[in-house]
């Protein structure tokens, strides 16, 4: 079972620490633990994850693996505008190809995480 966790890390400095250090326990555990794509800001998790690229992941998730042309019928979308979110969302790792050429969520779970706080 793959897990991505999503994260808005603003400082890159803190999120690169806590990556070395999820590493080290990996290495040291030897068990998987998970996978972590961090983004600097909001804007730039949702310019990613639109609402019409997570439905797409959503999508994939409950149908499983899917030609173009099958996932564009089942989400009642024009294929060459879901290209583009297919590709946007390959070139993240979120989807990739299977040996048939069909489309597929390498995930399990997706789970994502972030907070927005007062100042202190």
């Amino acid at each position: 079972m793959r897990t991505l966790t999503i994260r808005i890390e603003p400082d890159v400095a803190n999120a690169l620490e806590r990556a070395g250090q999820a590493f080290v326990a990996a290495w040291k555990s030897d068990a998987y633990a998970g996978e972590t794509l961090s983004f600097e800001s909001a804007a730039a998790l949702f310019r990613l994850l639109t609402p019409a690229r997570w439905n797409v992941l959503s999508a994939l998730q409950t149908c499983g693996n899917s030609g173009l042309r099958e996932l564009a019928r089942h989400m009642r979308r024009d294929p060459s505008s879901l290209l583009r979110d297919v590709n946007a969302l390959m070139e993240r790792g979120l989807i990739e190809k299977d040996a048939g050429g069909k489309l597929f969520v390498p995930y399990t779970r997706i789970h994502t995480e972030f907070d927005l706080a007062k100042a202190a």
